[in-house]
């Protein structure tokens, strides 16, 4: 049986290396022209960008003041729904909505947002009217010249269709953790490209270890990033954030090497991205996880350290090279601390291929994969595809695969939505609230 298992395991790795060196890894991006093409709950829509973003400009680089007038409009209608505080986390969030859109993860992170302040503030249909005005009149004071004649229907369209994603997006989340702020307590460089950023909230956090939360720093108001926290809920309720930056990014580089301590960032509500162990039962784990993709793996670990009940963890860690684990030193504590029921496996190459995404990382999965085996995969967008794809074609029990949710192509948003709702119920209960009725994130 171990030699028939053998052979199985190097034909199967032997069809992953053939399957990386094919053509078919080589996909062309999908290209934005003039305009924004985004699908949410299956619906699209598509509007001229760059008029848009031109207009914008002068609104966002002063968007203190600019939030300032879009709610002081709204209140001189005798419309207090959002509290001041929070009207440059609306404002921003809304416009940028409205005129950018082609990275889907960072859009859907903002619909995340403008739902769950949709909700907590009770939003109706009618108020659309009105917000979409102060929308148009506040960015037609800060745009001058670049103010065209159709700029405020195009403003008050986007407005409204994005108004009404906000107000889906409310329907299927819930409630749940709220949109909060936090302050960096500490910005630790973990190589050239990549930061240990630490927060603590001004109330502590709600999430379950492998949830990730829309994040973003008042210095790009606005552009909201999926972040995961790279540990188990602390005593002192601070946050930790692994962030690497992302070649071509406008936001990566400020959160790496601009943020720094002392520095307010907008938090917005915990999501379930596929990576609950709950899902497992009981089951022995296998976890993967492909550069940054180690941190909400981390936390899970840390979740199961401080649980009663042990099971068997394999945490299969993939690199560059052994340099480029960067987390070498707390892997070892893991490791030391938990040896009994944790084993910790690197995946790494000195070659020019990045493992992570040249089948180095899936082929160590498979080789300390058992039947029986819940297995958990977080990184790349590339990473996550792949192991969706090619885990199961090697003999992956489907239902015994979770992989992390990118939010950058289509996906089953009734589902997911549905899993918000199960896991803000699990949060609650471990917090010892309901799911309906704890506001333990609110803004104080």
């Amino acid at each position: 049986m171990d030699a028939v298992a053998g052979r199985r395991r190097s034909c199967a790795s032997f069809a992953l290396r053939r399957m990386w060196t094919s053509d078919a890894r080589r996909r062309c991006p999908m290209s934005v022209s003039r305009g924004v093409d985004v699908t949410i709950h299956r619906r699209k829509w598509f509007m001229s960008a760059p008029d848009l973003e031109q207009s914008l400009t002068p609104a966002i680089a002063d968007h203190e003041r600019a939030a300032e007038c879009f709610w002081s409009y709204m209140v001189d209608r005798s419309v207090r729904f959002l509290p001041e505080r929070l009207a440059p986390v609306f404002f921003s969030t809304l416009v940028e909505a409205i005129a950018h859109g082609g990275d889907p993860a960072a859009y859907r992170a903002g619909l995340v947002v403008l739902g769950r302040l949709y909700r907590r503030f009770g939003l109706y249909p009618y108020h659309g009217t009105v917000i979409a005005a102060a929308v148009v009149a506040t960015v037609r004071r800060f745009a001058g010249e670049s103010w065209g004649p159709e700029s405020a229907r195009v403003w008050e369209q986007g407005c409204f269709r994005v108004l009404r994603l906000a107000e889906q997006s409310a329907g299927m989340l819930g409630d749940g953790p709220q949109v909060t702020f936090g302050v960096v307590e500490s910005v630790v460089s973990a190589g050239a490209d990549l930061a240990v950023v630490t927060v603590r909230p001004v109330r502590r956090l709600d999430y379950v270890p492998g949830d990730a939360l829309p994040v973003c720093s008042p210095r790009l108001p606005g552009r909201w990033r999926w972040l995961s926290p790279a540990n188990a809920p602390r005593p002192d309720g601070t946050v930790e954030f692994h962030i690497r930056t992302i070649a071509g990014g406008a936001v990566s580089p400020v959160f790496v090497g601009r943020v720094a301590v002392g520095e307010l960032l907008w938090l917005g509500p915990s999501c379930e991205v596929g990576l609950s162990t709950a899902a497992a039962g009981d089951a022995a784990l296998l976890l993967a996880a492909g550069g940054t993709g180690l941190a909400p793996l981390r936390a899970v670990v840390e979740q199961l350290a401080a649980s009663p009940v042990r099971r068997r963890v394999t945490l299969v860690v993939g690199a560059r090279d052994l340099p480029e684990l960067w987390d070498a030193a707390g892997l070892d504590g893991l490791r030391r601390t938990h040896g009994d029921w944790l084993t910790v496996v690197s995946a790494s190459s000195d070659d020019d291929a990045d493992p992570v995404a040249a089948g180095g990382l899936l082929g160590v999965v498979l080789h300390h994969y058992e039947p029986g085996q819940a297995v958990y995969v977080c990184g790349p967008p590339q990473l996550i595809e792949e192991a969706r794809t090619w885990l199961q074609i090697v003999g992956v029990d489907p239902d015994n695969l979770h992989v992390a949710v990118t939010f950058r192509h289509g996906f089953d948003v009734v589902s997911w939505a549905s899993r918000q709702r199960s896991a803000t119920t699990a949060v609650a209960e471990a917090a010892g609230g309901e799911g309906g009725e704890r506001r333990a994130g609110d803004v104080p």
